[in-house]
């Protein structure tokens, strides 16, 4: 297994510039590693044709509002569109619907699907399980307007990557326990957090170099963590579910040098040993938050179709 060389490269670039500051997450507060992560990924965007946007708020349990993006294709008919709801990632401290807006058009523009892109509350201002009741909360108002957008809820996916597959899953799991709950019929889960009571092999042989590295792994489950115990719940770390059975089936994206790899199969595994479907495609090549990586190399061009596929067979079953 080789290292993609334009990843190589990038890393390179990125370990050379990490001085002053472009130094590593954990080395800077939560608000200047958001404003780090924000200027690099306006470096790293690009352009996706034939898709709308348009931004709209949800109610929160706690009387707050926060944003969701809605991306339509621009040819879109006039019937109800599937709909795949995506939770950014970036250690539930990091990352925005800007941030993501590229990977979310790229969906949008390939399955053709619409795409909810869902804001959540940040760490370490809002710490566990915060993140998870507002993904909650988005899905439940998306359930009652999903008639006045013309989106079709029965079709529909709940996809995420790093922390935001994390959320993903968890929401999946809850639906499988709560029938008045929107039911996705896929899981596309891209390099997801599983695991964050313990180490694994990968986070130890991989724990520096490859962009996701085991002190930054850390600082963001300490932001976002109550108490150590918090890492325990299987709301924080999904291969400890007790149950997964009944859930949707499941698509998993892992990059072949990320830490996160092995809880990454490992959560494969249980979902197998529960009998829910599971499909597992390894980008031995790639490292985490691959998705955001386009204008790195052109590989990634071939992941959005394989992944657009998968999503296009799930929301368009009788095509």
């Amino acid at each position: 297994m080789s290292l993609n060389p334009e990843i190589g490269a990038f890393l390179d670039l990125v370990e050379a510039n990490q001085t002053g500051d472009a130094q590593a997450f954990h080395q800077q507060t939560p608000e200047q590693a958001r404003q780090a992560f924000e200027q690099s990924s306006t470096r790293m965007r690009w352009q996706v044709p034939g898709v709308a946007s348009r931004d709209l708020s949800y109610p929160t349990r706690d009387g707050e509002s926060l944003a969701v993006r809605i991306y339509t294709p621009s040819t879109a008919s006039t019937e109800p569109l599937p709909v795949m709801v995506f939770l950014h990632g970036g250690g539930f401290v990091v990352g925005s619907l800007d941030s993501h807006d590229g990977i979310c058009r790229e969906f949008c523009q390939r399955t053709p699907c619409a795409v909810v892109a869902v804001e959540y509350r940040r760490a370490p201002e809002y710490k566990f399980p915060t993140a998870l009741h507002d993904a909650a909360d988005a899905l439940a108002w998306l359930a009652m307007q999903a008639a006045a957008l013309n989106l079709d809820t029965t079709r529909l996916a709940l996809a995420g990557d790093s922390v935001g597959a994390t959320l993903a899953t968890v929401l999946a799991i809850e639906a499988a326990a709560d029938p008045q709950r929107l039911q996705p019929c896929l899981q596309l889960l891209c390099y997801p957090v599983t695991d964050a009571s313990r180490s694994s092999e990968s986070r130890e042989l991989l724990s520096e170099g490859y962009l996701l590295e085991s002190p930054t792994l850390e600082w963001f489950y300490e932001h976002y963590a109550r108490t150590p115990q918090d890492r325990y719940d299987w709301r924080f770390s999904p291969l400890l579910a007790p149950d997964l059975r009944g859930i949707a089936p499941v698509h998993l994206a892992l990059a072949g040098f990320d830490p996160l790899i092995d809880e990454g199969h490992a959560y494969a595994q249980r979902l197998k040993a529960g009998g829910v479907v599971v499909q597992c495609k390894e980008y031995t090549g790639l490292v985490h938050d691959f998705l955001r990586m386009p204008m790195v190399t052109g590989e990634i061009e071939s992941v959005y179709q394989e992944l657009s596929e998968v999503l296009r067979q799930a929301l368009y079953p009788a095509s």
